[in-house]
């Protein structure tokens, strides 16, 4: 169990080791890591193209995705608003909206990239047996360049441990989605390891797609895959709604895309005090995506 884990998590953990300064390469990294992600995901409906009974298989994604999200966005919702309660921060007053119509756009372009997978599937008559192995070579290149980009996102040890709020918001995404995921995991009556290793994903809907279908199959990797998806597009939703009365509770719920995809929301309708916060909080998630799930999902064997 373990070992495969360990040779999945290499790639991560030398990526890691990796600093670069040059910022032409860093962009160059960034570049590669985005059409690697497209590339996986089209992969992942190519999988689900070659399935028996896609018709049911598409019903349990569904269903899956269904209680997961329910569980897990619960139970971070009624644990998130004590850090406001408690350690409540002032924001500042700002009005700007932003087009929250074309940052969604980019969510759809993922599915359509899957859909467009799924669909040459089933319309081309090629053998797909070669694309479990090319998603798992992939996906070992994908957690290196991830890991130099954790490595040289300009966050360090230091200011993640003077950020209580960050921290605080992480550490409570991280348990109340492990009781979410254990409950979904009890109404599915699937194995409890894998309802933790499909609680880790905290929203970084690409690679936690990639990995859980990597361990599990297609069909858990595209649940997972929509669970984190919905899981950003509501994100896009609530920040601006919450963020001035619960910021906390806003960001918190992003999970690991605070740092990145959700970040610019929450400093125009936040303001610059959200900012660290939400860096700190997204950045502890997104680190312990890969962390997480890999280890449960070498429990689950």
């Amino acid at each position: 169990m373990f070992s495969g884990m360990l040779f999945i998590f290499t790639p991560l953990v030398v990526g890691y080791l990796i600093s670069i300064a040059n910022k032409s390469l860093l962009d160059k990294i960034n570049t590669t890591t985005s059409n690697l992600i497209y590339v996986i995901l089209a992969l992942m409906g190519l999988s689900l193209a070659a399935l028996d009974n896609l018709g049911e298989n598409l019903q349990i994604i569904l269903k899956f995705t269904a209680v997961f999200f329910t569980c897990l966005g619960l139970a971070n919702l009624a644990v998130l608003p004590f850090v406001d309660k408690l350690m409540p921060i002032k924001t500042d007053n700002t009005h700007t909206k932003l087009p929250l119509s074309s940052m969604a756009l980019e969510s759809a372009k993922l599915i359509l990239v899957v859909g467009g997978g799924l669909i040459a599937g089933l319309l081309i008559p090629i053998d797909l047996s070669w694309v479990d192995t090319a998603s798992e070579w992939i996906l070992f290149l994908l957690l290196f360049f991830i890991g130099i980009q954790l490595r040289n996102s300009g966050l360090t040890l230091r200011q993640i441990l003077l950020n209580k709020h960050g921290m605080v918001i992480a550490l409570l995404i991280i348990v109340s989605s492990m009781v979410g995921g254990a409950i979904a995991a009890m109404i599915l009556d699937i194995d409890l390891y894998r309802g933790l290793a499909m609680a880790s994903g905290f929203g970084w809907y690409s690679l936690a797609g990639i990995l859980m279908g990597d361990a599990f199959g297609p069909v858990y990797g595209g649940a997972s895959f929509m669970i984190e998806l919905l899981r950003e597009l509501i994100a896009l939703v609530l920040i601006p709604l919450f963020i001035r009365t619960k910021p906390c509770t806003a960001i918190g719920y992003a999970g690991a895309t605070a740092m990145d995809f959700t970040l610019p929301v929450i400093q125009t309708t936040g303001g610059v005090r959200c900012v660290p916060i939400a860096i700190v909080s997204g950045f502890i998630l997104s680190l312990l995506v890969p962390v997480m799930m890999l280890f449960f999902v070498s429990l689950a064997g």
